[in-house]
């Protein structure tokens, strides 16, 4: 007799990684805008301009093709897509270095925001106005936080008729261009306008000049109760997942750019007579790294999934998706600028903004370390001994 299998085995599907129809129209209509509006040439002449974001691409993306209000529901005010097509746009302005807040935005503090009472019109309000893209958010944790990582408690909330929160978060991604920060303290989150009394938000400098980092000082700011203590630590959980899940698929972009960069500019120049790109020692290295590329879009796609149809396995995805897709983007940008020879290594080629996004992006929401730690916990596999 053939074994049958279980009931529960057999109603699990396998992930479907191939992008949809839907997906690839999404795809195009933000590389098309990108193309016209966000080159790397484009961004490269705007990186020590000292904005915190392009404001008008974003608003070309939040607004005009609605990519801020992808996770939120349609009934709240947004798209109803889901970490799929998300993923798609962040491959994209990963490929472009964009400029624009989508992952602090319209990922971790839309994300941290579903995570609270949605009927709540404290909760409501401003998760609409993120959708719409008519605010920018960011969740006032450090960058750095790995999921789970729940860092201590920096700010304080004063009981009174209003909250009033006083403390300090460093390494806050987005911060500078937002104008409503998502501040997890003692007591709970709160929703903390920028522009309210006793919030100070000081630039500091960071590596990646297209992801400027901000560090937030509130003296007895006035901020509003989106959650209580319990119900916040699952919602700055479940943001810092998605968008260390996601996060993937930004880091797959930027390594697709650079490898394609990488091929086309050895393809053309020349050396004895012949391209640079036909010597057998440049080919297997590219050929090396196309197979890492094409692997981390496996693991990105995999985890944009397992986030979408919020699968029993998410953790694990996202940890695996983390552990690879960060080295696999600095290796692809360290090829792009070793092998673009002596213009890689000059300000006027985007090859560094790519090492240094790639670089950032390895450090934020946790190390390749810390997710495959993370990892070994989830499988139950054991580290290495002391």
């Amino acid at each position: 007799m053939t074994p049958q299998p279980s009931a529960a085995l057999s109603a699990t599907a396998p992930p479907d990684l191939l992008y949809s129809e839907a997906e690839e129209d999404l795809r195009t209509a933000v590389r098309s805008l990108l193309t016209h509006r966000g080159a790397p040439t484009t961004v490269l002449a705007g990186a020590e301009s000292g904005r915190p974001y392009d404001a008008e691409l974003w608003r070309s993306l939040a607004a005009g093709i609605g990519t801020a209000g992808l996770l939120v529901p349609d009934k709240l005010g947004g798209q109803g897509a889901t970490a799929r097509e998300t993923a798609v746009v962040l491959e994209e302005l990963g490929r472009a270095v964009a400029p624009v807040p989508q992952l602090t935005s319209a990922v971790l503090a839309v994300t941290a925001l579903l995570g609270c009472d949605t009927g709540d019109a404290e909760v409501a309000a401003p998760l609409a106005a993120l959708a719409e893209g008519r605010r920018v958010g960011a969740l006032a944790v450090p960058l750095t936080t790995p999921p789970g990582g729940r860092p201590a408690a920096t700010v304080r909330a004063a009981a009174g008729r209003r909250p009033l929160l006083s403390g300090e978060i460093t390494a806050v991604a987005g911060a500078a261009g937002a104008d409503l920060l998502l501040v997890p303290a003692d007591t709970g989150l709160y929703a903390v306008d920028t522009g309210a009394e006793g919030v100070r938000i000081t630039p500091v400098t960071s590596l990646d000049l297209t992801r400027p980092l901000a560090r937030v000082t509130l003296a007895e700011a006035p901020g509003s109760l989106l959650a209580g203590p319990g119900r916040a630590r699952d919602a700055v959980d479940a943001a810092l997942l998605t968008g260390a899940g996601l996060l993937a698929s930004e880091q797959l972009g930027v390594a697709e750019w650079c490898l394609e960069e990488t091929v086309r500019y050895t393809g053309e120049r020349r050396q004895f007579g012949r391209p640079v790109g036909s010597f057998q020692a440049l080919k297997h290295r590219l050929a090396a790294l196309w197979l890492e590329v094409a692997s981390a879009r496996a693991v990105a796609r995999n985890a944009a999934d397992a986030l979408a149809t919020g699968s029993p396995d998410t953790a694990v995805a996202v940890a695996v998706a983390q552990s690879y897709c960060g080295e696999v983007a600095v290796r692809a940008a360290q090829e792009c600028v070793q092998l673009h020879g002596g213009i890689g290594m000059t300000w006027e080629h985007p090859a560094h903004l790519y090492l240094k996004r790639a670089k950032s992006a390895e450090l934020a929401l946790g190390t390749p370390g810390r997710h495959r730690a993370a990892l070994a916990r989830l499988v139950d596999l054991p580290g290495p001994p002391d």
